[in-house]
């Protein structure tokens, strides 16, 4: 690992004002894909800038009707909140299958969607619920954020302040995790709008979290499992790995979405795992 400063802020404005004077700074949220990137080599900030102090990006609340939760919120504090079980169950179902008890209370949701890895889960949650990520800067929204692989619309120096939800009580992940890292193989999720229905993917898509737009097109009005029964994904447009091929992550899309769906349209249930 190389040298570096540290710093540890206790508000907004100090951060800004330590990213501006840094020549090669990073942010340390909860430090599950920083600090082993960086014990590689494959990170060397000249400073880093711990977040674990700024209060104000550890707020979870409604406002205007919008879940509000702050970038530096534990998974296992998504997972756990009253406000979230209410008002969009099937997040907080998500954030309770993330890693393990360690993960959970260290990692951050602020932390994995500024990663953008290609097998996590908070991405298709945001994808599909609609979500908007509010940064020092901007606004913007989840179609719009996530680019491809490990790669967002975060400009250098740009940090996300928080994730706003709309709220939806019909909606459920599944995936089909790797059984070590509990990664998802393939993740799903569904959620339905009175605008309509969104399907979002993860651990599947060659270039990372995607929309299925197809299957969204055929549920919306029918929400039922049989408009997907001619639809398929192509495999060449999935990743293919030591943990799975493509045609085999087309296939498993395909199922766990019709599992949301059967479970989502019987008896509103939320989520499920495998």
């Amino acid at each position: 690992m190389n040298k570096f400063d540290y710093a540890c802020p206790t508000s907004l404005a100090e951060t800004l004002g330590l990213l501006r004077d840094g020549d090669e700074p990073m942010l340390l949220a909860g430090g599950q894909t920083l600090v082993p990137t960086m014990k590689q080599g494959l990170a060397a900030p000249d400073l880093l800038i711990d977040l674990n102090a700024v209060s104000e990006l550890m707020d979870l609340a409604v406002v205007d009707g919008e879940v509000r939760v702050g970038a530096m919120c534990r998974h296992a504090a998504v997972a756990a909140s009253p406000v979230v079980r209410e008002k969009i169950p099937g997040l907080a179902d998500l954030a309770a299958m993330i890693g393990d008890a360690q993960v959970r209370n260290r990692g951050t949701i602020g932390g994995s969607v500024a990663n953008n890895d290609p097998a996590a889960d908070y991405p298709a949650a945001l994808l599909a619920l609609g979500a908007t990520i509010r940064t020092d800067r901007r606004d913007i929204s989840a179609d719009a954020f996530f680019v491809d692989l490990f790669e967002t619309a975060l400009e250098p120096g740009e940090f996300i302040r928080e994730v706003g939800f709309p709220a939806c009580s019909s909606c459920a992940y599944l995936k089909f995790r790797q059984p070590a890292s509990r990664f998802a193989i393939v993740g799903v999720f569904v959620a339905r709008h009175r605008h309509g229905v969104r399907v979002a993917v993860t651990g599947a898509g060659a270039a990372g979290v995607f929309r299925w737009t197809e299957a969204e097109a055929a549920l919306d009005g029918n929400f039922a499992r049989r408009p997907l029964s001619g639809l398929a994904l192509e495999p060449d447009q999935m990743l293919s790995d030591i943990h799975a091929g493509g045609a085999y992550r087309a296939h498993l899309v395909r199922v766990l979405t019709e599992r949301l769906v059967e479970t989502l349209g019987a008896d509103g249930a939320r989520s499920g795992k495998k």
